[in-house]
């Protein structure tokens, strides 16, 4: 099957221009790309070139519809795209206008733009100085993260599996690069509480039983912010406790009254008796 029956199933079919792309980028593949070393058959490597040339020349491409000629599994094929289209050295492009505009965030431009920038220095200064220059942050991965990141943050509602389609990347390095973002610039990108480092959570609780009077209500003391004046619910909380324990120490008590109370019968086993007969005498019959 030809690359023209493919554009004809996946709907792009009247794109010419598509199709002599899609055939110019095989071409390329089979000169600089080794598809067979990378698990991607020549269906699904005319499928990709397919939608690379879509892409290029900005014409909506069915990937769902190819998903399904290719044979392979969601997943597999994003892979195999992102490998074919380095091993061309084809770079897709986002632009944070376009994706903007499209899901109807505008007001979110300068703040994807200010946490990209925030996002890329930080990262350059945690590299060792030999690998700093190598640093390529041009992939639209990192620009489909901080837009979604973005949105999340300030409540904005955005499909997260469109914008891993858009930036031709897979959920897992998305997720990954959602990570580093939420880490480097958690003041930008974050939507949680940050937590706490274990260590010196750990400091902080040996410090807290090291001073007496630093430790919890529960421990014998007060904490250090509030003194002995205990809020209504912790007051409410230890009143609880206490009639619990009374209740407990009573019931203990009780059964343990009941049980001295009631006499403990032994039974004793009937022992039968039997007269002896003396020697010699006889019974007659």
């Amino acid at each position: 099957m030809d690359l023209s029956e493919y554009a004809r199933k996946i709907g792009i079919s009247e794109s010419k221009q598509v199709v002599r792309k899609a055939a110019e980028l095989r071409r390329v593949s089979d000169l600089q790309f080794d598809s067979s070393g990378a698990g991607i058959g020549e269906i699904c490597k005319s499928i990709i070139c397919l939608e690379i040339a879509a892409n290029m020349m900005q014409v909506i491409f069915d990937r769902q519809t190819a998903i399904r000629l290719s044979g392979m599994s969601e997943k597999a094929y994003i892979r195999s795209f992102n490998v074919m289209q380095n091993g061309i050295g084809i770079k897709n492009k986002l632009d944070i206008r376009e994706l903007a505009i499209q899901f109807g965030c505008v007001r979110l431009i300068p703040l994807v733009q200010k946490g990209l920038s925030l996002y890329k220095e930080r990262f350059i200064a945690s590299l060792p100085p030999s690998r700093r220059a190598s640093a390529d942050f041009t992939r639209p991965v990192f620009t489909a993260t901080g837009f979604y990141l973005c949105a999340k943050k300030h409540k904005l509602k955005v499909d997260k599996n469109k914008l891993i389609e858009l930036s031709g990347t897979s959920e897992d390095e998305f997720s990954s690069v959602s990570t580093s973002m939420k880490d480097l610039c958690h003041d930008v990108f974050g939507v949680s509480k940050e937590k706490k480092d274990p260590k010196s959570v750990k400091v902080n609780r040996d410090l807290l039983d090291a001073l007496p009077e630093k430790r919890q209500a529960e421990d014998g003391g007060y904490s250090s912010d509030e003194g002995k004046d205990l809020s209504a619910y912790k007051k409410r909380k230890l009143e609880e406790n206490h009639k619990y324990e009374e209740w407990k120490s009573t019931v203990v008590e009780s059964n343990k009254q009941s049980k001295d109370k009631v006499a403990v019968k032994k039974t004793k086993q009937a022992q039968l008796k039997f007269l002896k007969r003396d020697p010699g005498t006889e019974v007659g019959v």
